[in-house]
């Protein structure tokens, strides 16, 4: 049996002293890992001349139980190759369960604030990986600084005050995995100062709250209008900090009123109270140019948190805070205890993909396409339910479409899933019992320009099979060709 000589570990071991050869010893362990999963199909094991050295045995022993879990059908065995775990070895229950029953993907794909992946800028990013790789001292592969590394801060610092308006002292920004570690970390460190309740809009991402209440902080919601987070309702919450999407509210699509903002600002120094303002996805504003960030106005009583999940891709996982002089040693001393940063090659990789202005380009060419996508979703709403009422502004990876009184956007995303088609309701970011119109979130950056009014068609569908019988009596219009078919 000729073999590749490549080193390649295995977790066995064996007891000269124990019961059973040494060859059944190797056997067993082996046999058990392939009808547990712990070792699935497909999967390599060392050649027998690596795991007698591994084992300290000798190779007999090893070729001896490797051809007898192949005579049983564990293993596969072929002159040249590494040894492999059989297709027919690895028990049914072994193989990926989650793979063998996900159902089919959504024919169309609505679900709000997922941006397209499949235009992350490949080939931008893998010369920043390279140039940073190279560039690279041994320091930098070390700890390093808890807040992140120095050169990626700069750059951040240099494109926030630019394009958002951030006053951004590299020394106060802190470089996270994504904005939920970065609302974690300020929220634990909040609690520490003994503030007791944090509000947050009402609707919001769930998500948010359950972050705050696991810093052990309780969340209090306060009323979204058309102009934004209701600054009287939030002076009545008695709550010592606040979490809120001025540039662009998630999930109605509002913008914080100027009034507001001053309100706002007010309120925080009458209480000396802190704002978090999560900027998620302010670049993308497509009928002028979006306002600046809240933080600009307040840099001592706000903080600042982003991140790439809604520029590039979620995948990257990093994210920044630009914290306040009060906050900031606090806060990167949470993030020390939480991972001892975040990863630093993919920092010092997005550092030179920020300075030499990779994410201006991407992000412009995003603009064009998601207008154009947004726009498309918009006109075959109008002609498919006429009805329908998209509120907020052009901005942002989704719609938010009302419907008329009486519909259930419970029952409509039954039937939308049954027509294998994928979106959320308000209902899925109101706190409490809080009413509303019957709302849907409609994300069109999935879903591509030429498959959007088809989409929309079939929804529209959706949406009349799940009428209650107190409304049917008063259908919603159907467009031309529905009529037509009918």
């Amino acid at each position: 049996m000729s073999e590749t000589s490549q080193p390649f570990e295995l977790l066995l071991s064996v007891n000269r002293d124990g019961s059973g050869t040494l060859g059944a010893q190797i056997e067993e362990q082996l046999r058990s890992a392939i009808r547990d999963g712990t070792l699935r199909s497909g999967t390599q094991v060392p050649s027998t001349r690596d795991l007698a050295r591994q084992l300290g045995v000798s190779r007999r022993v090893a070729v001896d139980a490797y051809e007898q879990l192949a005579a049983e059908g564990y293993l596969a065995l072929r002159q040249g190759a590494r040894p492999r775990v059989s297709e027919s070895g690895a028990v049914a229950g072994a193989t990926d369960a989650v793979g063998a029953t996900a159902p089919p993907p959504p024919r169309f794909d609505f679900r709000p604030s997922v941006p397209d992946v499949s235009t992350f800028p490949r080939a931008a990013w893998l010369r920043s990986l390279r140039d940073a790789l190279a560039a690279m001292t041994d320091a930098d592969l070390a700890y390093g600084d808890p807040r992140g590394v120095a050169q990626l801060r700069s750059a951040l610092a240099a494109y926030l005050g630019r394009v958002r308006g951030v006053v951004a002292d590299p020394e106060r920004i802190v470089v996270t995995s994504g904005y939920s570690q970065s609302l974690g970390l300020v929220c634990r460190v909040l609690a520490a100062a003994g503030i007791r309740r944090i509000a947050f809009e009402d609707p919001s991402y769930p998500e948010q709250r359950l972050i705050a209440a696991g810093a052990r902080l309780e969340p209090v919601g306060v009323a979204v209008d058309e102009g934004g987070i209701r600054v009287d309702e939030l002076e009545r919450a008695d709550a010592g900090a606040v979490v809120l999407t001025p540039a662009h509210q998630h999930p109605t699509g509002v913008v914080l009123a100027g009034e507001r903002r001053t309100a706002l600002l007010a309120w925080l120094r009458e209480r000396d109270a802190i704002a978090i303002e999560d900027d998620y996805d302010a670049e993308y504003r497509y009928d002028r140019a979006a306002v600046g960030a809240l933080q600009g106005l307040d840099p001592d009583r706000v903080v600042y948190a982003g991140s790439a999940s809604k520029t590039l891709a979620p995948a990257l996982r990093i994210g920044w805070l630009v914290v306040p002089a009060a906050l900031l040693a606090a806060v990167a001393h949470e993030k020390l205890l939480a991972d001892q940063g975040t990863d630093r090659i993919v920092q010092h990789a997005f550092a030179s993909f920020v300075a030499r202005g990779e994410l201006d380009r991407h992000l412009r060419r995003m603009r064009g396409r998601y207008r154009v996508q947004r726009d498309a979703l918009v006109d075959a709403l109008a002609d498919a339910l006429p009805e329908a009422t998209v509120r907020g502004i052009a901005a942002g990876l989704h719609a938010t479409v009302e419907l008329p009184e009486g519909h259930d956007e419970e029952a409509i995303r039954d039937a939308a899933r049954r027509r294998r088609i994928e979106l959320s309701t308000l209902a899925d970011h109101r706190i409490g019992a809080r009413a509303g119109p019957p709302t849907l979130l409609l994300g069109f950056a999935n879903v591509p320009e030429a498959a959007i009014r088809a989409g929309v068609r079939e929804l529209a569908e959706a949406i009349r099979a799940a009428r209650p019988a107190s409304v049917r009596g008063e259908p919603l219009a159907e467009p031309p060709h529905a009529r037509a078919q009918g």
